[in-house]
């Protein structure tokens, strides 16, 4: 990676050693870092591995915690001309863990990040150990009226304007999806905003945005698999505050998975993982040692 590039980087926050993965013609950026059980994170939009930052560096110390920039993100390559579709992702993300040999995941997900990793989880269940998800949803929302709402805005021709010119997912919906928008700083904020660049880098957002409108039935067809994962160990942490992803998509996820851990984090919106960073660790730490403890105790009867 070439560090003029992205001066704007604090290392400090993100003190990671940058990687990359041969995808096609492209280059794919992750981080690899300490060692043990393998957790592996997946972003959303339009966000990248940094949002992790916290998590990874505690869990580091006793994980091999793995996170990748999709395509289209952080600083994995950008094309302008790339198939950015939601399939197209999952099926990126299957060639990852194949190239870097990767089991028995632990896996944390948020956003469309929840969707991807699902996605994967429900063709690959034996390759799951556990499952974190952060504010995220699985099925068909099509018929709900927030979306019929959104869906207005979607289907306007000024939206490749807003998202390609403007940069207008992370520069205004990050700040719109903090339920406290002071736990934003503009230090962090800018590695959201200066990671695209120019707007033949922006297209990776643009596409989730399109996904949300058309590829709703496939959502859908990812929901009806959704048993095939009924005897892995979920955990939610929501913040319920999410203008977004509200908390009825909590307690439609927690009806089919009456086993799962839930921590609802009430003054908190679309993303725990920054806004409570501090509970959301301590969370996410305590589920995963019980997940291993009980590993441990299924090996050694």
């Amino acid at each position: 990676m070439q560090d003029y590039k992205y001066a704007w980087l604090d290392r400090q926050a993100y003190p990671f050693t940058s990687r990359h993965l041969k995808i096609g013609d492209h280059q794919l950026h992750y981080i690899d870092e300490g060692q043990g059980p393998t957790i592996l994170f997946v972003h959303g939009t339009p966000s990248w591995s940094f949002d992790y930052r916290h998590l990874i560096k505690h869990l580091s110390h006793r994980f091999r915690c793995i996170a990748i920039d999709l395509m289209g993100f952080g600083l994995s390559d950008k094309p302008k001309d790339y198939d950015y579709s939601t399939p197209k992702h999952v099926q990126v993300l299957t060639q990852c863990i194949e190239q870097l040999k990767l089991s028995d995941l632990h896996l944390v997900l948020h956003d469309f990040g929840g969707v991807i990793g699902m996605a994967y989880a429900l063709d690959h269940p034996k390759q799951i150990k556990s499952i974190c998800l952060f504010n995220s949803w699985l099925w068909d929302a099509s018929s709900e009226p927030e979306f019929q709402k959104s869906a207005k805005i979607l289907k306007s021709p000024l939206l490749p304007f807003l998202y390609l010119r403007m940069n207008f997912s992370p520069r205004f919906l990050i700040p719109k999806s903090f339920h406290n928008k002071a736990r934003l700083k503009k230090s962090i904020h800018q590695h959201y905003t200066k990671v695209f660049t120019k707007a033949s880098e922006r297209h990776g957002p643009l596409a989730f945005a399109r996904s949300l409108l058309n590829d709703q039935q496939w959502f859908g067809s990812l929901w009806q698999k959704i048993h095939r994962l009924y005897d892995k160990s979920i955990l939610f942490v929501w913040g319920m505050e999410d203008p977004f992803v509200q908390p009825k998509y909590l307690d439609k996820y927690a009806s089919v998975f009456p086993q799962a851990q839930v921590h609802k984090l009430e003054d908190c919106g679309h993303f725990p993982q920054e806004e409570k960073k501090e509970e959301v660790v301590e969370i996410v730490d305590k589920f995963l040692q019980q997940q291993v403890s009980a590993t441990a105790l299924a090996s050694n009867p």
